[in-house]
């Protein structure tokens, strides 16, 4: 990063010999991605495990982080809405505290898009090989990243088209399960009775595991959530990225209420949460419960596409913030060319990083791979962290310098705001107390340490050169 002059949020321009990012995203686009977002690949397939350690509980733990994230997400849509930025929290945790934080936060949310592709990537190559044995996973891998690059490559609607269909085909899914669902439950769906409250109070009850179950399957609960910050990223390429925004951020409690506590209501509901079947696959689980021809293979196709979206997505959203963060000084200037209206090089630069990660699972699983997937663990809540800090900050200043631009506003503030902070600390304090997840924290908290130094650094060098 030599050369690099941190550049305040107010003053970034689009690099040299660049231009500026496109406004090619819809309303349409916009609100899919707002609503698929919510509904990724962590919904399908890792709340089993959130299941299978906190039994029925599962929907209180979903319920209290859903809570923590309707804050953040508000908090989020009103800066967002005040000024959207491509760098959404980088750039409003750099207005609020310093540019080391925005370039804190910005690189640390990188690092963890770029291994969610390989990650994502890897989980979708898994899927092909069940369906086509024989086949090498490398070249499934192979195959997506060169799709979902050269679709992040060409124009920004070509993203927005993606991910509208994506969107729409995993609310489909959704829609019909929660339908479904319901009405076994009731016991109104043909072929099938109502299982009452037996899996819910009379299979160790409803707290099987006690308090420390409850704890382990908030911490499962935490992970699911992650992604819906890319709405706000994507905003500051829409035709009205302000309308849109807050239009996003208002659905935010009913998604979230209707599908992650509504569906894992019904799957505890409708089967025992202590069967293998339910940890491995809940949801496919509970289609085979009600006797849905295929259950298993259609979730196979949901989850396919959950992890194709996710992995489209966080190509976008590492794109983005990179290129905000060179645009604002705070990384290679070489990142920051636009042709096409799109950071090109930015998306290149993502998807290596993706792909080396996936080549690192192979050669080092136990090792490197490991170490980069515990360097991550924690970084969504250092986000969210940034964002009460950030919000609480920039509300203050709002009120006084440009109230008008309060389009969005925090619910309760500022009382909801230090609630949201405190969780988001309380939960990262449950981490480093659980042992599966503590390495975690220390991995995390040592990136945030390493990369606030470097953005110190370079924020003092930035002043000295004035």
């Amino acid at each position: 990063m030599r050369r690099s002059t941190l550049i305040p949020a107010e003053q970034a321009a689009p690099p040299a010999g660049g231009s500026p990012l496109s406004t090619g995203l819809k309303q349409r686009h916009l609100s899919m991605i707002a609503l698929g977002g919510v509904i990724g690949a962590g919904l399908f397939v890792g709340s089993g495990a959130g299941i299978a350690a906190a039994g029925p509980s599962i929907v209180l733990a979903y319920a209290a982080s859903g809570l923590l994230v309707m804050c953040v997400m508000r908090m989020l849509g009103e800066m967002s809405a005040a000024h959207p930025a491509s760098g959404s929290f980088s750039v409003h945790a750099e207005r609020a505290v310093g540019p080391w934080a925005g370039f804190t936060v910005g690189w640390m949310f990188w690092v963890l898009l770029c291994v969610g592709v390989a990650i994502e990537a890897i989980g979708a190559a898994a899927v092909m090989t069940g369906w086509f044995p024989g086949t090498p996973d490398w070249l499934w891998v192979l195959v997506f990243m060169a799709v979902f690059c050269g679709s992040n490559l060409a124009a920004v609607s070509h993203f927005g088209e993606f991910e509208f269909w994506f969107a729409a085909l995993k609310i489909g899914a959704i829609g019909l399960f929660l339908v479904l669902g319901t009405l076994a439950v009731l016991g109104v769906l043909p072929g099938t009775d109502s299982p009452g409250a037996t899996h819910l109070l009379h299979e160790g009850g409803f707290l099987p595991h006690g308090v420390e179950g409850l704890l382990v399957g908030l911490l499962a609960s935490v992970v699911a959530y992650g992604g819906l910050e890319t709405v706000t990223i994507a905003a500051a390429e829409s035709e009205d990225p302000v309308r849109g925004v807050a239009k996003a951020v208002r659905t935010t409690m009913w998604r979230i209420a209707v599908v992650y506590v509504g569906s894992m209501l019904l799957i505890v509901t409708l089967v025992p949460w202590s069967s293998e079947a339910t940890a491995k696959a809940p949801y496919a689980a509970a289609l085979d419960q009600l006797g849905i021809p295929g259950a298993g293979r259609t979730m196979d196709v949901v989850v396919l596409i959950a992890l194709l979206s996710a992995m489209n997505a966080n190509i976008y959203g590492s794109s983005r913030m990179a290129y905000s963060l060179v645009a604002r000084g705070q990384g290679p200037r070489a990142l920051g060319k636009v042709s096409g209206r799109v950071p090109r090089r930015a998306v290149l630069a993502s998807c290596g990083f993706g792909f080396v990660t996936v080549l690192l699972s192979y050669w080092y699983p136990d090792t490197l791979f490991t170490w980069l997937l515990n360097m991550v663990g924690g970084v969504i809540l250092v986000v969210w962290g940034f964002v009460a800090v950030s919000q609480y900050v920039l509300r203050r200043r709002l009120e006084r310098e440009a109230p008008q631009k309060l389009v969005v506003r925090m619910w309760g503030f500022p009382y909801l705001t230090w609630v949201a902070l405190a969780a988001v600390v309380g939960v990262l304090g449950l981490m480093v107390r659980d042992p599966g997840t503590r390495s975690q924290v220390l991995f995390t908290g040592g990136l945030a340490l390493f990369l606030a130094a470097t953005g110190y650094l370079l924020q003092r060098r930035a002043r000295a050169l004035r």
